[in-house]
Protein backbone atom coordinates (compact mmCIF):
# COMPACT_ATOMS: atom_id res chain seq x y z
CA UNK A 1 0.00 0.00 0.00
CA UNK A 2 1.05 3.41 -0.96
CA UNK A 3 -1.00 5.32 1.92
CA UNK A 4 -0.48 4.97 5.57
CA UNK A 5 -2.89 6.92 8.34
CA UNK A 6 -1.22 9.53 10.61
CA UNK A 7 -3.11 7.68 13.48
CA UNK A 8 -4.14 8.66 17.13
CA UNK A 9 -3.97 5.93 20.10
CA UNK A 10 -8.02 5.38 20.94
CA UNK A 11 -6.58 5.44 24.41
CA UNK A 12 -5.80 9.17 24.13
CA UNK A 13 -9.35 10.10 22.91
CA UNK A 14 -10.88 7.89 25.18
CA UNK A 15 -8.92 9.32 28.19
CA UNK A 16 -9.73 13.07 27.08
CA UNK A 17 -13.32 11.84 25.64
CA UNK A 18 -12.30 13.79 22.34
CA UNK A 19 -15.48 13.90 19.92
CA UNK A 20 -13.94 14.23 16.84
CA UNK A 21 -17.46 15.68 15.79
CA UNK A 22 -17.34 18.68 17.89
CA UNK A 23 -15.24 21.84 17.59
CA UNK A 24 -12.08 22.74 19.50
CA UNK A 25 -9.18 20.35 17.98
CA UNK A 26 -6.73 20.24 15.36
CA UNK A 27 -4.77 17.81 14.36
CA UNK A 28 -1.24 17.96 12.03
CA UNK A 29 1.50 16.22 10.40
CA UNK A 30 4.94 17.66 10.74
CA UNK A 31 6.94 14.91 9.43
CA UNK A 32 7.68 11.60 8.18
CA UNK A 33 11.25 9.18 7.69
CA UNK A 34 11.29 5.97 6.76
CA UNK A 35 14.42 2.73 7.25
CA UNK A 36 16.19 1.31 4.90
CA UNK A 37 13.62 -1.51 5.63
CA UNK A 38 10.65 0.49 4.81
CA UNK A 39 9.35 1.12 8.04
CA UNK A 40 8.05 4.77 8.89
CA UNK A 41 8.59 7.12 11.50
CA UNK A 42 5.25 9.78 11.63
CA UNK A 43 5.60 12.36 13.51
CA UNK A 44 2.33 14.51 14.48
CA UNK A 45 0.39 16.93 16.58
CA UNK A 46 -3.24 16.48 18.34
CA UNK A 47 -4.57 20.07 20.27
CA UNK A 48 -7.66 20.79 22.26
CA UNK A 49 -8.05 24.50 22.82
CA UNK A 50 -10.33 27.25 23.81
CA UNK A 51 -14.16 25.46 24.64
CA UNK A 52 -13.13 23.76 27.47
CA UNK A 53 -13.28 24.75 32.01
CA UNK A 54 -10.18 26.00 33.09
CA UNK A 55 -8.60 24.65 36.11
CA UNK A 56 -10.98 21.22 35.68
CA UNK A 57 -9.73 18.59 37.05
CA UNK A 58 -12.02 16.41 34.43
CA UNK A 59 -10.24 15.25 31.39
CA UNK A 60 -12.59 15.62 29.07
CA UNK A 61 -12.88 19.05 29.78
CA UNK A 62 -8.95 19.89 29.74
CA UNK A 63 -7.19 21.37 27.40
CA UNK A 64 -3.92 19.24 25.86
CA UNK A 65 -1.29 19.72 23.46
CA UNK A 66 0.62 16.78 22.41
CA UNK A 67 2.94 15.13 19.77
CA UNK A 68 3.23 11.64 18.65
CA UNK A 69 4.97 9.36 16.80
CA UNK A 70 3.73 6.34 15.29
CA UNK A 71 5.92 3.58 14.35
CA UNK A 72 4.30 1.54 11.43
CA UNK A 73 5.14 -1.08 9.26
CA UNK A 74 5.76 -1.48 5.47
CA UNK A 75 1.99 -2.13 4.65
CA UNK A 76 1.06 0.96 7.31
CA UNK A 77 0.23 -1.37 10.13
CA UNK A 78 1.02 0.87 13.55
CA UNK A 79 3.10 -1.02 15.94
CA UNK A 80 3.93 1.42 18.58
CA UNK A 81 3.20 4.90 19.23
CA UNK A 82 5.31 7.51 21.62
CA UNK A 83 3.55 10.36 22.99
CA UNK A 84 4.40 13.70 24.60
CA UNK A 85 4.72 17.25 24.91
CA UNK A 86 2.55 17.27 28.13
CA UNK A 87 1.43 14.51 31.04
CA UNK A 88 -1.21 12.34 29.81
CA UNK A 89 -3.89 12.97 33.14
CA UNK A 90 -2.31 11.23 36.05
CA UNK A 91 1.16 10.58 34.44
CA UNK A 92 4.62 12.30 34.60
CA UNK A 93 5.63 15.35 32.82
CA UNK A 94 6.83 14.53 29.43
CA UNK A 95 10.52 14.35 28.75
CA UNK A 96 10.13 16.14 25.52
CA UNK A 97 8.47 19.05 24.31
CA UNK A 98 6.32 19.82 21.79
CA UNK A 99 6.99 21.38 18.57
CA UNK A 100 5.45 22.04 15.68
CA UNK A 101 8.89 22.79 14.01
CA UNK A 102 11.07 19.37 15.12
CA UNK A 103 11.92 16.74 12.65
CA UNK A 104 12.66 13.27 12.66
CA UNK A 105 15.74 11.64 11.39
CA UNK A 106 16.75 7.61 11.38
CA UNK A 107 20.15 7.00 12.90
CA UNK A 108 22.70 4.50 11.56
CA UNK A 109 22.24 2.27 14.27
CA UNK A 110 18.50 2.61 14.08
CA UNK A 111 17.85 5.17 17.04
CA UNK A 112 15.61 7.74 16.56
CA UNK A 113 16.32 11.58 16.99
CA UNK A 114 13.51 13.97 17.04
CA UNK A 115 15.29 17.70 16.96
CA UNK A 116 13.49 21.16 17.26
CA UNK A 117 14.33 24.81 17.32
CA UNK A 118 16.36 26.52 18.37
CA UNK A 119 18.63 23.22 19.26
CA UNK A 120 16.93 20.72 21.46
CA UNK A 121 17.57 17.02 20.43
CA UNK A 122 16.28 14.06 21.89
CA UNK A 123 16.97 10.62 20.91
CA UNK A 124 14.83 7.67 21.03
CA UNK A 125 14.67 3.93 20.86
CA UNK A 126 13.76 2.47 17.81
CA UNK A 127 10.60 0.92 19.61
CA UNK A 128 10.11 4.37 20.77
CA UNK A 129 9.52 3.16 24.30
CA UNK A 130 12.76 4.81 25.75
CA UNK A 131 14.51 8.16 26.11
CA UNK A 132 18.16 7.18 25.85
CA UNK A 133 19.73 10.70 26.20
CA UNK A 134 18.69 14.48 25.93
CA UNK A 135 20.01 17.72 25.01
CA UNK A 136 17.60 20.42 25.51
CA UNK A 137 17.65 24.02 24.15
CA UNK A 138 14.56 26.12 25.59
CA UNK A 139 13.75 29.04 23.87
CA UNK A 140 14.89 32.22 25.67
CA UNK A 141 16.07 35.73 24.63
CA UNK A 142 20.21 35.17 25.98
CA UNK A 143 21.96 31.83 26.57
CA UNK A 144 22.54 32.87 30.23
CA UNK A 145 18.79 33.23 31.06
CA UNK A 146 18.81 29.17 31.45
CA UNK A 147 21.29 27.45 32.62
CA UNK A 148 19.75 23.99 31.75
CA UNK A 149 20.48 23.98 27.64
CA UNK A 150 22.93 21.23 26.46
CA UNK A 151 22.12 21.99 22.56
CA UNK A 152 23.15 19.64 20.15
CA UNK A 153 20.54 20.79 16.79
CA UNK A 154 17.66 22.54 15.29
CA UNK A 155 17.46 19.83 12.86
CA UNK A 156 19.52 16.31 11.44
CA UNK A 157 19.97 14.25 8.52
CA UNK A 158 21.86 11.56 7.80
CA UNK A 159 23.75 11.05 5.08
CA UNK A 160 24.81 7.65 3.16
CA UNK A 161 28.24 6.96 5.03
CA UNK A 162 26.34 7.71 8.00
CA UNK A 163 27.41 11.47 8.35
CA UNK A 164 24.97 13.74 10.38
CA UNK A 165 24.27 17.25 8.63
CA UNK A 166 22.80 19.32 11.36
CA UNK A 167 21.64 22.66 11.31
CA UNK A 168 22.43 24.73 14.67
CA UNK A 169 21.50 27.79 16.38
CA UNK A 170 23.32 30.74 17.54
CA UNK A 171 22.93 33.70 19.84
CA UNK A 172 23.86 37.38 19.11
CA UNK A 173 23.29 37.09 15.98
CA UNK A 174 22.83 41.11 14.30
CA UNK A 175 19.92 42.11 15.73
CA UNK A 176 18.14 39.33 16.90
CA UNK A 177 16.81 37.97 19.78
CA UNK A 178 17.13 34.61 20.87
CA UNK A 179 18.74 31.45 19.24
CA UNK A 180 18.69 31.57 15.60
CA UNK A 181 19.92 28.69 13.07
CA UNK A 182 22.84 29.94 11.64
CA UNK A 183 25.19 27.26 10.95
CA UNK A 184 25.64 24.08 8.68
CA UNK A 185 27.32 21.66 10.24
CA UNK A 186 28.55 18.12 9.65
CA UNK A 187 30.00 15.14 11.42
CA UNK A 188 32.48 12.53 10.43
CA UNK A 189 31.52 8.98 8.99
CA UNK A 190 29.50 6.49 11.08
CA UNK A 191 28.72 8.85 13.91
CA UNK A 192 26.79 7.77 16.87
CA UNK A 193 24.77 9.73 19.23
CA UNK A 194 25.03 7.82 22.53
CA UNK A 195 24.68 8.61 26.40
CA UNK A 196 26.98 11.30 27.42
CA UNK A 197 28.70 11.31 23.81
CA UNK A 198 28.12 14.46 22.07
CA UNK A 199 30.27 14.16 18.55
CA UNK A 200 32.12 17.25 16.73
CA UNK A 201 30.28 18.96 14.08
CA UNK A 202 32.25 20.85 11.87
CA UNK A 203 30.77 23.80 10.61
CA UNK A 204 30.64 24.13 6.50
CA UNK A 205 28.38 27.35 6.49
CA UNK A 206 27.53 29.90 8.21
CA UNK A 207 24.03 32.04 6.62
CA UNK A 208 24.65 35.55 8.90
CA UNK A 209 28.32 36.77 9.95
CA UNK A 210 27.43 39.64 11.67
CA UNK A 211 28.24 38.22 15.41
CA UNK A 212 29.71 41.48 16.94
CA UNK A 213 26.79 41.27 19.84
CA UNK A 214 28.04 37.51 20.54
CA UNK A 215 29.56 36.90 24.09
CA UNK A 216 31.65 34.43 25.96
CA UNK A 217 28.75 32.04 26.67
CA UNK A 218 27.80 32.21 23.30
CA UNK A 219 30.29 29.24 21.87
CA UNK A 220 28.94 25.95 21.62
CA UNK A 221 31.73 23.90 22.29
CA UNK A 222 30.66 20.70 20.73
CA UNK A 223 30.67 22.82 16.57
CA UNK A 224 33.93 23.72 15.65
CA UNK A 225 35.74 25.49 12.73
CA UNK A 226 39.38 24.80 12.36
CA UNK A 227 40.42 24.12 16.08
CA UNK A 228 38.28 26.24 17.56
CA UNK A 229 34.62 26.39 18.39
CA UNK A 230 32.54 28.89 15.93
CA UNK A 231 32.25 31.92 17.53
CA UNK A 232 32.36 35.56 16.48
CA UNK A 233 34.83 35.96 13.83
CA UNK A 234 35.65 32.11 13.28
CA UNK A 235 33.20 30.61 10.75
CA UNK A 236 33.35 29.94 7.02
CA UNK A 237 33.37 32.85 5.06
CA UNK A 238 32.14 34.70 3.15
CA UNK A 239 28.63 33.95 4.72
CA UNK A 240 25.51 32.74 2.83
CA UNK A 241 24.10 36.22 2.61
CA UNK A 242 26.89 37.71 1.21
CA UNK A 243 27.59 34.53 -1.18
CA UNK A 244 23.76 34.22 -2.38
CA UNK A 245 23.98 38.19 -2.77
CA UNK A 246 27.25 38.26 -5.02
CA UNK A 247 25.76 35.31 -6.80
CA UNK A 248 22.62 36.77 -7.96
CA UNK A 249 24.07 40.38 -7.87
CA UNK A 250 21.07 41.32 -5.04
CA UNK A 251 23.56 43.77 -3.06
CA UNK A 252 21.79 46.29 -1.09
CA UNK A 253 18.49 45.04 -2.56
CA UNK A 254 15.03 44.99 -1.34
CA UNK A 255 14.93 41.98 -2.27
CA UNK A 256 18.56 40.58 -1.39
CA UNK A 257 19.21 38.47 1.14
CA UNK A 258 20.11 40.74 3.95
CA UNK A 259 18.15 39.36 7.49
CA UNK A 260 17.25 36.31 4.96
CA UNK A 261 16.33 33.07 6.73
CA UNK A 262 17.18 28.55 6.45
CA UNK A 263 15.54 26.15 6.90
CA UNK A 264 16.35 22.53 7.13
CA UNK A 265 19.43 21.08 4.86
CA UNK A 266 19.22 18.06 3.09
CA UNK A 267 21.76 16.16 2.10
CA UNK A 268 22.26 15.00 -1.40
CA UNK A 269 25.70 12.98 -1.01
CA UNK A 270 28.16 12.45 1.60
CA UNK A 271 30.24 15.64 0.93
CA UNK A 272 27.31 17.63 -0.99
CA UNK A 273 24.13 19.26 0.62
CA UNK A 274 21.40 21.52 -0.19
CA UNK A 275 20.41 24.78 1.87
CA UNK A 276 17.29 26.58 1.43
CA UNK A 277 17.69 30.28 2.04
CA UNK A 278 15.16 32.56 2.11
CA UNK A 279 15.11 36.36 1.86
CA UNK A 280 13.45 38.77 4.72
CA UNK A 281 9.50 38.31 4.85
CA UNK A 282 7.22 41.41 4.78
CA UNK A 283 4.17 41.77 6.46
CA UNK A 284 2.40 43.32 2.89
CA UNK A 285 3.46 40.24 0.89
CA UNK A 286 6.61 37.94 -0.02
CA UNK A 287 6.14 36.09 -3.51
CA UNK A 288 8.60 37.47 -5.87
CA UNK A 289 11.07 37.61 -2.81
CA UNK A 290 14.60 36.48 -2.98
CA UNK A 291 15.47 32.90 -2.38
CA UNK A 292 17.70 29.84 -3.35
CA UNK A 293 18.38 26.33 -2.59
CA UNK A 294 22.62 26.79 -2.41
CA UNK A 295 24.57 23.56 -3.01
CA UNK A 296 27.34 23.40 -0.29
CA UNK A 297 30.05 21.45 -0.41
CA UNK A 298 31.10 20.00 2.81
CA UNK A 299 34.73 22.09 2.27
CA UNK A 300 32.41 25.00 3.00
CA UNK A 301 32.45 25.30 -0.99
CA UNK A 302 29.10 27.48 -2.92
CA UNK A 303 28.45 25.46 -5.91
CA UNK A 304 25.81 27.67 -6.88
CA UNK A 305 22.00 26.89 -7.16
CA UNK A 306 19.04 24.39 -7.49
CA UNK A 307 18.55 25.84 -11.07
CA UNK A 308 15.29 26.47 -12.81
CA UNK A 309 12.72 28.36 -10.64
CA UNK A 310 11.62 32.07 -11.03
CA UNK A 311 11.50 33.88 -8.68
CA UNK A 312 7.49 34.90 -8.44
CA UNK A 313 6.40 32.17 -10.45
CA UNK A 314 7.57 29.76 -8.23
CA UNK A 315 7.60 31.27 -5.28
CA UNK A 316 7.96 29.07 -2.25
CA UNK A 317 6.63 31.77 -0.27
CA UNK A 318 3.08 31.39 -1.24
CA UNK A 319 1.77 28.78 1.70
CA UNK A 320 5.29 28.80 3.44
CA UNK A 321 6.16 26.19 1.59
CA UNK A 322 10.38 26.11 2.59
CA UNK A 323 10.94 22.28 2.41
CA UNK A 324 13.41 20.73 0.45
CA UNK A 325 14.12 17.22 0.47
CA UNK A 326 17.02 15.01 -1.13
CA UNK A 327 17.82 11.44 -1.94
CA UNK A 328 21.57 10.85 -1.57
CA UNK A 329 21.74 7.60 -2.59
CA UNK A 330 20.60 8.67 -6.22
CA UNK A 331 21.99 12.19 -6.10
CA UNK A 332 18.71 14.17 -6.86
CA UNK A 333 16.72 16.96 -4.66
CA UNK A 334 12.74 17.83 -4.70
CA UNK A 335 10.74 20.49 -3.76
CA UNK A 336 7.07 20.71 -3.47
CA UNK A 337 5.22 24.41 -3.39
CA UNK A 338 1.41 25.56 -4.47
CA UNK A 339 2.57 26.09 -7.82
CA UNK A 340 4.80 23.02 -8.63
CA UNK A 341 6.23 19.86 -7.63
CA UNK A 342 10.56 20.09 -8.98
CA UNK A 343 13.29 17.49 -9.08
CA UNK A 344 16.97 18.07 -10.04
CA UNK A 345 20.18 16.09 -10.20
CA UNK A 346 23.11 16.47 -7.98
CA UNK A 347 24.43 19.33 -10.53
CA UNK A 348 21.55 21.38 -9.99
CA UNK A 349 19.95 20.93 -13.13
CA UNK A 350 16.32 21.10 -13.29
CA UNK A 351 14.84 17.66 -14.51
CA UNK A 352 11.33 17.97 -13.87
CA UNK A 353 8.81 20.48 -12.75
CA UNK A 354 4.93 19.36 -12.74
CA UNK A 355 2.86 22.30 -12.52
CA UNK A 356 -0.22 21.84 -9.95
CA UNK A 357 -2.04 24.16 -12.55
CA UNK A 358 -2.28 21.07 -14.65
CA UNK A 359 -5.51 19.10 -14.12
CA UNK A 360 -3.62 15.53 -12.94
CA UNK A 361 -1.75 17.23 -10.38
CA UNK A 362 -4.04 20.03 -9.02
CA UNK A 363 -4.33 17.38 -6.20
CA UNK A 364 -0.78 18.49 -4.84
CA UNK A 365 -2.16 21.82 -3.95
CA UNK A 366 -3.56 19.87 -0.60
CA UNK A 367 -0.15 17.93 -0.03
CA UNK A 368 2.83 19.21 1.40
CA UNK A 369 6.38 17.32 0.91
CA UNK A 370 7.90 15.85 4.34
CA UNK A 371 11.00 13.48 3.17
CA UNK A 372 12.46 11.42 0.87
CA UNK A 373 12.85 7.67 1.81
CA UNK A 374 15.94 5.51 1.44
CA UNK A 375 14.15 3.20 -1.30
CA UNK A 376 13.29 7.05 -3.19
CA UNK A 377 10.11 7.71 -2.17
CA UNK A 378 8.64 10.92 -1.95
CA UNK A 379 6.43 11.15 1.33
CA UNK A 380 3.73 13.69 1.41
CA UNK A 381 1.35 14.52 3.79
CA UNK A 382 -2.35 15.52 3.37
CA UNK A 383 -2.94 19.19 5.12
CA UNK A 384 -7.04 17.80 5.89
CA UNK A 385 -7.15 14.47 5.70
CA UNK A 386 -3.89 13.14 7.50
CA UNK A 387 -2.56 10.54 5.06
CA UNK A 388 0.67 9.56 4.17
CA UNK A 389 1.18 9.16 0.56
CA UNK A 390 4.50 7.75 -0.39
CA UNK A 391 5.45 8.39 -4.60
CA UNK A 392 7.93 5.93 -5.91
CA UNK A 393 10.34 8.01 -7.90
CA UNK A 394 11.66 6.27 -11.28
CA UNK A 395 15.58 6.35 -11.85
CA UNK A 396 14.97 8.51 -14.80
CA UNK A 397 13.35 12.11 -13.29
CA UNK A 398 11.23 12.02 -16.99
CA UNK A 399 9.32 9.68 -15.64
CA UNK A 400 8.13 11.62 -12.73
CA UNK A 401 5.09 13.26 -13.73
CA UNK A 402 3.36 9.84 -14.80
CA UNK A 403 4.35 8.52 -11.39
CA UNK A 404 3.05 11.33 -9.55
CA UNK A 405 -0.37 10.74 -11.34
CA UNK A 406 -0.64 7.16 -10.83
CA UNK A 407 0.15 7.74 -7.47
CA UNK A 408 -2.40 10.66 -7.01
CA UNK A 409 -5.07 8.20 -8.89
CA UNK A 410 -4.63 5.14 -6.49
CA UNK A 411 -5.00 7.77 -3.59
CA UNK A 412 -9.07 7.82 -3.57
CA UNK A 413 -9.39 3.66 -3.87
CA UNK A 414 -6.68 3.06 -0.99
CA UNK A 415 -8.29 5.79 1.02
CA UNK A 416 -11.85 4.41 0.86
CA UNK A 417 -10.23 1.15 2.15
CA UNK A 418 -8.71 2.83 5.24
CA UNK A 419 -11.95 4.52 6.20
CA UNK A 420 -13.35 0.69 6.02
CA UNK A 421 -10.64 0.14 8.29
CA UNK A 422 -10.73 2.77 10.63
CA UNK A 423 -13.87 4.78 10.33
CA UNK A 424 -12.78 8.28 10.96
CA UNK A 425 -14.78 11.24 11.97
CA UNK A 426 -13.50 14.37 10.29
CA UNK A 427 -10.20 12.86 9.01
CA UNK A 428 -9.25 11.77 12.64
CA UNK A 429 -7.56 8.48 12.53
CA UNK A 430 -8.07 6.07 15.34
CA UNK A 431 -5.96 3.02 16.34
CA UNK A 432 -6.05 0.62 18.81
CA UNK A 433 -3.05 -1.65 17.59
CA UNK A 434 -0.35 -0.16 18.39
CA UNK A 435 1.76 -0.53 22.03
CA UNK A 436 1.45 3.48 23.28
CA UNK A 437 4.16 4.92 25.86
CA UNK A 438 4.27 8.15 27.37
CA UNK A 439 7.44 9.54 27.11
Amino acid sequence: MTLLPATVPASLLSVHRLDPASAGWGFRVDHAVATAAGETYVLSGLRRCGAHADGSADPAEQDFGYQLITRCTTDGTPTACAVFGQAVPGGAPSVLPESSEATLAVLPDGAIAVSSPPGSTHLLSPDLDEVLVSWPMPWSLTRQEDCREDPFAASIAVTPAGRLLCMVSEYGISNWAGARPNIVAVSGPGTTLGTGHKPVLHAVATLDARTDRQGDADRHTHVRYGDAPVWRGNRPSPSLTQALSELTGTSGSLHGYLDSSMSRPAALGDDLFVVPVFGAMYRSGNRGQEFSFALVDDGGGLRGRLGGLHRYEDSPFTGLNFTVVADPYRGRAFHLNRYGLYAWTADGVLRARIPTADKPFKPLVHFKLLECSPAGELLLAHRKQHLVLRVPVPQDLDGLAPAVEAALKSYGRERTALKKRYAPVNWLWPDSSAVVGHL
